[in-house]
């Protein structure tokens, strides 16, 4: 069956809130953690709850009808649910978790995302084990014995900025289905969830020279070849001089040629359309600096308040998309 169909889903909201943060505080802090006997949970499903019932009736109607092969069938049924408790709890207890967020990771809000899970099956094999994050659907898997399994978990994050990780959801039914084990852990650490990018985005200002202060200074230079030729004139340096071709016509000499022009291109809130609400301009600029990461040409970052230079390479727009996540609106007033 899809979701949680437990006594505990059917808790209230607050109640279930309570217990899952009287849940986390089971699990060690950190970004890695073991499941054990104080932090996994079981309770009988919904299957098991009629099983229960199921066994209730044969008893009443062996003990009613004195019926041996009816008590054999009763208690055999009973014991194999007893049997599958111990099993279904063995699939998480030793389990160890490990959360990681790589620092070229991209989430963005309303956007599916993904976070990135290590999984340790130390001893023995374990079947159906499933993973949710925020109660946002399950993915099931496999892991063999003693062995180390990255896994990769959808996640649609709700809002953007610095934010704690989703609580994690961990179960399993195996093997017959009558048992919910199940534990909560929220790894520790920060994740940074960047605004939506617009979609279709008008296209990124165009890069203007640099100021004279921060331009960089020609270097003249010249070559052997793709210099441009021209007559000679009192003041040139004599080693410019082609004299090669001076001794038969007039003084030609290499012109130098100063190195192109700095670019640089400043991604400005105040460019934007003030009939753009606070969430629509920064979902232009974040779009606009994933455009601007791919062209050769720094850009800068300004936004009331905080002013980012600019730069290139994958740690400068995680530094301009970061700033952009944190934007507080009461700047934008």
């Amino acid at each position: 069956m899809h979701g949680i169909h437990t006594v505990f889903a059917r808790l209230p909201g607050w109640l279930r809130e309570r217990f899952a943060r009287w849940a986390q505080i089971r699990h060690p802090s950190g970004a890695q953690t073991v499941l054990a006997h104080r932090n996994v949970y079981i309770l009988p499903t919904p299957a098991g709850w009629f099983f229960a019932l199921t066994l209730l009736v044969l008893l009443m109607a062996s003990i009613n009808y004195q019926l041996n092969l009816g008590y054999l069938l009763t208690f055999l049924l009973a014991g194999s649910a007893l049997a599958s408790l111990q099993i279904t709890h063995n699939n998480l207890r030793g389990l160890e978790l490990a959360a990681h967020m790589p620092d070229d990771a991209q989430l963005h809000v309303s956007h599916p995302g993904a976070l990135r899970l290590e999984l340790y099956s130390p001893g023995r094999q374990r079947w159906g084990v499933k993973l949710a994050s925020d109660q946002q659907g399950w993915h099931a898997l496999d892991l063999a014995c003693n062995a180390m399994t990255r896994f990769t978990l959808p996640w649609t994050p709700t809002r953007r900025g610095t934010q704690s990780w989703p609580l994690m959801t961990i179960e399993s039914r195996y093997p017959l289905g009558l048992w919910r084990a199940w534990s909560l852990w929220r790894p520790t650490g920060l994740i940074c969830v960047y605004p939506a990018p617009e979609s279709p985005a008008p296209p990124v200002p165009a890069p203007k020279p640099a100021p004279a202060s921060a331009e960089m200074p020609a270097q003249p230079t010249v070559g052997d070849e793709l210099d441009e030729l021209r007559p000679y004139r009192r003041g040139d340096p004599l080693n410019h001089v082609v004299w090669k071709r001076g001794a038969t016509e007039d003084l030609i000499v290499r012109a130098a040629i100063p190195s192109a022009t700095h670019l640089e291109n400043w991604l400005e809130w105040a460019d934007l359309p003030s009939a753009l609400t606070v969430e629509a301009r920064l979902s232009r600029l974040c779009a606009w600096v994933l455009a601007a990461s791919l062209a050769p040409h720094p850009y800068g970052l300004r936004l009331p308040g905080r002013v980012i230079p600019p730069g290139n390479g994958a740690a400068h727009t995680r530094r301009c998309l970061c700033a952009l996540a944190g934007f507080a609106v009461v700047k934008a007033c």
